[in-house]
């Protein structure tokens, strides 16, 4: 029986260790004992960023803000489907993500973070959409594994009343904002609906093949 191995580690600005591991030809990155992503199961990552365009619709030079690049899955996503002149922020916390990512997980990432939509800021995700003005027709967020703090306490800050109204005036009038979670959370949703947000709660398979344990990804128009 092949084990898996351990690569690497990493420890979030504020938060817990990250671990890297391969397992035959797939990895996983694992905070204590949940796996927060994995190269076998990626169907709802894709989803975060066609649903959204599909939601967007065609606008001219669209301009998306990924908050967390992962395993990159959402921005490859976004890279085949938007235009040769969107533009597409990626903002990731830990600098050993995108390390893993030129390095061992190379293959997996196919150079989408050298595409020339693509610009890079490692940074807190908050902070750049605090930053925003009218600037992204989408915002997709899949930096923790729902709408609470559990990768780092500070990203509660995204879910709260003050940063879905902070991510509001980041957003073009007609755009979207797109928060993937590995399961329910009513309260969330709620929130997102007291804070003037439209909301579409859709379960989505977490493997590409429609099979696998549901996800949700809230879309959210600001009304």
């Amino acid at each position: 029986m092949i084990q898996r191995e351990l690569l690497d580690t990493a420890y979030v600005p504020g938060g817990e260790k990250l671990e890297l591991y391969r397992h035959d030809r797939d990895f996983m990155i694992v905070l204590g004992h949940n796996e927060l992503m994995s190269t076998r199961k990626w169907g709802s990552e894709e989803a975060l960023a066609t649903m959204a365009l599909d939601r967007v619709g065609s606008v001219r030079k669209p301009h998306f803000l990924i908050g967390g690049y992962g395993m990159g899955f959402t921005l490859r996503a976004a890279l085949r489907i938007l235009p040769a002149d969107a533009r597409i922020t990626v903002v990731e916390l830990v600098p050993e993500i995108i390390e893993w990512a030129r390095g061992p997980m190379a293959e997996v990432a196919q150079g989408c973070l050298d595409d020339p939509r693509v610009n890079l800021i490692m940074g807190d995700v908050a902070t750049i959409i605090a930053a925003g003005h009218a600037d992204y027709d989408a915002i997709l967020l899949d930096v923790d594994n729902g709408p609470d703090g559990l990768v780092r306490e500070d990203n509660n800050i995204l879910y709260s009343g003050s940063g879905l109204r902070t991510a509001r005036r980041a957003l073009t009038p007609d755009g979207v904002m797109a928060i993937w979670s590995a399961g329910p959370d009513p309260a969330f949703t709620r929130r997102l609906e007291k804070n003037e947000y439209s909301v579409d709660e859709v379960r989505v398979a977490s493997r590409s093949n429609g099979k696998g344990p549901k996800h949700i990804i809230w879309f959210a128009r600001p009304r």
